[in-house]
């Protein structure tokens, strides 16, 4: 059963930095000190010094040289809350070769809703749009609600590494 939630990609801006730290909040006070695909926002100092790094690394002018575009973006849902993080790396260095051009979070209440799923169908059309062919996820093994989100949307096995002690998989979707 395809569970579409009612919920819409945006941009991160300084008007949603009050959500964003109860977002971020809810995560650490549930134990993740990790959030995926927040471009290191559950690393930053302050809202506004990531808020400034997202903005830079969205424009291929400005990007971190040691880093590649990419645009961030949080899922909101039809009351303006912040229900998960979604990023689209546009190209893969050599860093990020086994991490994929994607990465998501959702807030932990929010979990199994469907949101995921959503976010991942929505970030996809960005993809397109942006005139890429394929995405590349990585997932740990034992993340099946992951796994089954990139399943959902066409993912198709297509290696497994091992990063930091993890065993994980590379998944590919095709955006033709």
């Amino acid at each position: 059963m395809e569970n579409k939630r009612n919920i819409h990609l945006v941009k991160p801006t300084l008007e949603l930095k009050e959500k964003a730290l109860q977002y971020r909040q809810e995560h650490f006070d549930t134990g993740e000190n990790i959030i995926n695909g927040s471009e290191l926002f559950d690393k930053a100092d302050t809202y506004e010094e990531w808020l400034y790094s997202v903005t830079e690394n969205s424009c291929p002018e400005t990007v971190n040289p040691n880093w590649v575009l990419t645009d961030t973006f949080f899922a909101v849902d039809e009351q303006e809350e912040i229900v998960g993080i979604i990023d689209l790396r546009h190209t893969l260095n050599d860093f990020l070769i086994n991490l994929g051009n994607c990465g998501y979070s959702v807030r932990p209440s929010m979990r199994n809703r469907g949101y995921a799923t959503e976010m991942l169908r929505q970030i996809l059309e960005v993809a397109k749009n942006a005139g890429m062919e394929e995405l590349h996820l990585s997932v740990e093994k034992n993340n099946t609600p992951s796994i089954k989100t990139i399943i959902k949307n066409g993912g198709i096995y297509e290696r497994s590494f091992e990063f930091e002690g993890e065993q994980a998989d590379i998944y590919k979707i095709t955006l033709l």
